[in-house]
C-alpha cells in the first residue's frame, strides 16, 4: 500500500456531460492574455535551458507576471497601421549570479520574447508595433533556500498551493479546444486573412451546442466588406464541419456576432490581435493548464505559465494533475468523469502531496470499489514520476495554456 496520502471518493456532482448547461471557453494564442502566457512560458524555458548550459542545473526564477498594455491602430481594407505600440512588461525574479558565474537573465528574456512573437504573432513588428521591457529582480532568500536544497532527488514544494485536473474532455470541451487549434494551425496557414486572436466560447444546453467565435481578421489580406464577409463565412463553415467530428448533437456556430455591416463596425485588425487597440492582457487571466476555461469544473486560479518548472507547485501540480486524470481514464475502464486535486505543503517533497484528492463518476454497472485500487496505483505511479514534468516543460513538450 502506498505511503502517499491518496484519497478516492465519489464526486459530489453529476458528470459534466450529463449536466443540463455547460460552458467552455478558450482564448487563442493571439488573445492579449494568451500572448502574456506564451511570452512568460517562452522566457521560462529559455532561462531554464540557459541555466543548465551555464551551471548545470536550473536556478531559482519565475516570470509569471508579464503584463500587456494595448496599443492603438487604424485598420483599413488593404492594410492599415499601428499608431501607438503595444507595451509588454516582463516582470519576475531570476538568479543573475551563481558561484562566480553571471547570467544575463534580462537579455535572455528579451530574446525569448522576441522570438516567440515573431513565430506566433508575425504581423507584429517587434520594436515598432510592440515594445518589450524586462524587470527581473532577485528572488526571496527563503524561497531560494527551499528551491536549492542540496542532496535531494525530489525538489521541495515552493508554496502551499494546489493544482486541479480532469478527464475525459466533454464533447463541448473537445470542440472548443480543437477548433482553436485548427483555426490557428492548418486553417490559418491556408487562410492568411485570419489573425491568431481567436476566442471560442462553447455553450451546451441539453443536446444543443452553440459555438461563438471571435476571429480577428487581418486588413492587409481583405480588400473590402465582401471579402471580409467571405472570410467570416469560411471560418463559420470550418468550425461547423470540425464540430461534427466530435458530436452527434445539434451544433450552431456564430462568428463575430458584434459586427454591424451597415455601421461599418467589423472585427478588422492590422496585426491580427485585439491587443493593438484597447485590449490589455496579463498572465493567468486566460486558459488553465489544460488549455481551457471550464466553469463547470473545479479550477485553480494559479498562473501556470512562467513559473519555475522545478518546484513551483502552481505549475507542476496543474500539469501533473491533468496528466494523472488522463492516465486514469485511459487505463481504467468504467470512468465517466474524474477530477483530481493535488495539494502541496511548502518545504515538503513534491512527490508527496499533502493530499491527492481523487473524485470519480463511474459508468452504470461499475462500482467505485471495483476500480479504487487501480486508480490509486496509477496516481501513486504518476506522483513518483513527478520530476518528468520538469523535463518535459524545459524541452517544450508540455503546453501551459
Amino acid at each position: 500500500m502506498t505511503e502517499r496520502n491518496i484519497r478516492v471518493e465519489p464526486i459530489d456532482r453529476r458528470a459534466v456531460e450529463d449536466q443540463e448547461v455547460e460552458i467552455v471557453e478558450r482564448k487563442g494564442i493571439g488573445h492579449p492574455d494568451s500572448i502574456c502566457d506564451g511570452i512568460a512560458e517562452a522566457v521560462c524555458g529559455a532561462l531554464a535551458r540557459e541555466y543548465i548550459d551555464r551551471v548545470g542545473k536550473v536556478l531559482h526564477f519565475n516570470t509569471d507576471e508579464t503584463q500587456l498594455v494595448a496599443g492603438n491602430a487604424a485598420p483599413a481594407f488593404g492594410g492599415g497601421e499601428v499608431q501607438e505600440p503595444i507595451y509588454l512588461l516582463i516582470v519576475g525574479r531570476a538568479t543573475k549570479r551563481y558561484e562566480g558565474t553571471r547570467i544575463p537573465a534580462e537579455t535572455i528574456a528579451l530574446e525569448a520574447a522576441r522570438e516567440y512573437l515573431e513565430a506566433n504573432i508575425p504581423q507584429l513588428d517587434v520594436g515598432t508595433d510592440v515594445v518589450i521591457d524586462v524587470k527581473l529582480g532577485e528572488g526571496s532568500g527563503d524561497l531560494q533556500e527551499v528551491f536549492g536544497e542540496e542532496g535531494t532527488t525530489v525538489p521541495m514544494a515552493n508554496d502551499t498551493s494546489f493544482g486541479v485536473g480532469h478527464a475525459p474532455l466533454t464533447e463541448t470541451e473537445q470542440i472548443v479546444l480543437e477548433a482553436e487549434h485548427s483555426l490557428n494551425g492548418p486553417y490559418a496557414e491556408a487562410n492568411p486573412e485570419l489573425g491568431p486572436d481567436v476566442k471560442i466560447m462553447g455553450k451546451r444546453e441539453g443536446d444543443r451546442i452553440d459555438i461563438t467565435v471571435a476571429a480577428a481578421m487581418i486588413d492587409e489580406h481583405i480588400a473590402d466588406l465582401d471579402e471580409y464577409d467571405e472570410a467570416v463565412t469560411a471560418v463559420h463553415d470550418h468550425v461547423e464541419e470540425l464540430a461534427r467530428e466530435y458530436t452527434d448533437r445539434e451544433v450552431s456556430v456564430h462568428v463575430n456576432t458584434a459586427d454591424d455591416y451597415e455601421e461599418g463596425s467589423i472585427y478588422l485588425t492590422t496585426t491580427g490581435t485585439s491587443a493593438e487597440q484597447g485590449d490589455d492582457g496579463s498572465v493567468g487571466r486566460g486558459n488553465r493548464a489544460n488549455g481551457l476555461i471550464t466553469p463547470n469544473r473545479s479550477m485553480s486560479m494559479e498562473a501556470t505559465s512562467g513559473k519555475n518548472p522545478v518546484n513551483h507547485i502552481g505549475k507542476i501540480y496543474n500539469l501533473l494533475s491533468t496528466d494523472i486524470a488522463e492516465a486514469v481514464v485511459e487505463e481504467v475502464d468504467g470512468i465517466r468523469d474524474m477530477r483530481i486535486r493535488l495539494l502541496s505543503q511548502i518545504g515538503r517533497p513534491i512527490d508527496e502531496p499533502h493530499v491527492a484528492d481523487v473524485r470519480v463518476v463511474t459508468v452504470d454497472g461499475v462500482d467505485l470499489a471495483d476500480v479504487e485500487a487501480e486508480i490509486t496505483e496509477i496516481v501513486d505511479r504518476e506522483l513518483a514520476d513527478v520530476t518528468s514534468v520538469t523535463e518535459r516543460v524545459i524541452e517544450g513538450e508540455l503546453t501551459t495554456f
